[in-house]
């Protein structure tokens, strides 16, 4: 009898022990879980369109943002908005990258005021449509200006940092013109191509250095850009709607692959099939492809 009383005064013993390193387990388990990390994320072309959208999902989840682009009461409007909406803190940073130097410059008020980037958004843009011929060399280079000098300025003074850091998130917005050419858009399409290429290289550079560096390539999408083409050719306008993309959901795929570290975000099943074709098709049968359907945009 006295036997079974030890044995069951020990048993209780045993549970109320059991129970208070459960219990304390939880309560350090709870205690120690890391708080959500809140990078600062510098925008380019933030004042309209895929810019705008990304800024929506960057600050849904508390980061901060520099928003950069040529209008400063579009920014302004944008970061007004962003705070009712989510309490994001948004700086506005008027700048016209497309002028030489100002990317650096730039970056170098940013680090002058203690704000570091810990996550590029390459953006901003341009395109002309029409044939390569019509358009001035002014025109020309207005794209390469800021489609590929100012892109590759901004990662050039940027990279350094992260690299000293280990961390680092560089998103890259090219297009599914990256992957083809594109007669009618011949240098947009080229500019785009090498913005996939370098972010595909860069990509390779950086691994296991705890930055990632992804391109997205979205289709047509519903932004101001698109607006403004179809005004100029109003065959445009009437392209099918399954082809034409939405610019928040382009905005959110682009934002998750950026987070996840993916190389390249091609967003819609439609545009996925249209790559992948191009990926398996001869040169040479691409050209009269895209050519064809390019003359019929005309």
């Amino acid at each position: 009898m006295v036997g079974e009383l030890v044995v069951r005064s020990w048993a209780a013993r045993l549970l109320r022990v059991q129970g208070a390193l459960t219990e304390g387990a939880q309560n350090a388990g709870m205690s120690a879980a890391p708080a959500p990390v809140r990078h600062t994320v510098l925008i380019t072309g933030a004042s309209s369109g895929i810019g705008a959208a990304l800024a929506h999902c960057f600050a849904r989840d508390g980061h901060r943002l520099v928003l950069v682009a040529r209008r400063a009461d579009k920014l302004q409007s944008l970061a007004d908005e962003l705070k009712r909406e989510s309490g994001a803190r948004a700086e506005v940073w008027p700048a016209d990258l497309a002028q030489p130097g100002a990317a650096a410059d730039l970056v170098a008020q940013l680090q002058r005021k203690r704000r570091r980037v810990d996550v590029l958004v390459n953006n901003a843009g341009v395109l002309e449509q029409g044939a390569f011929a019509g358009q001035g060399a002014a025109t020309h280079q207005a794209l390469i200006d800021l489609n590929v000098s100012a892109l590759t300025a901004l990662l050039a003074a940027v990279l350094p940092g992260m690299q000293r850091r280990g961390f680092g998130r560089v998103l890259n917005v090219a297009s599914i013109a990256s992957f083809q050419p594109v007669p009618g858009l011949a240098t947009y399409a080229a500019t785009k191509a090498y913005v996939l290429s370098l972010s595909e290289s860069l990509a390779e550079e950086l691994r296991d250095s705890g930055i990632t560096v992804t391109a997205l390539c979205p289709g047509i999408t519903a932004t101001g850009m698109l607006e403004l083409a179809a005004q100029a050719n109003p065959r445009l306008a009437a392209l099918p709607s399954f082809v034409i993309g939405n610019v928040d959901e382009v905005a959110e795929a682009g934002y998750r692959a950026c987070l996840k570290g993916e190389v390249i975000a091609v967003p819609g099943l439609v545009n996925r099939a249209a790559t992948l074709a191009a990926r398996s098709t001869p040169r040479w049968l691409l050209r009269r492809v895209t050519g064809a359907l390019g003359r019929q945009l005309k």
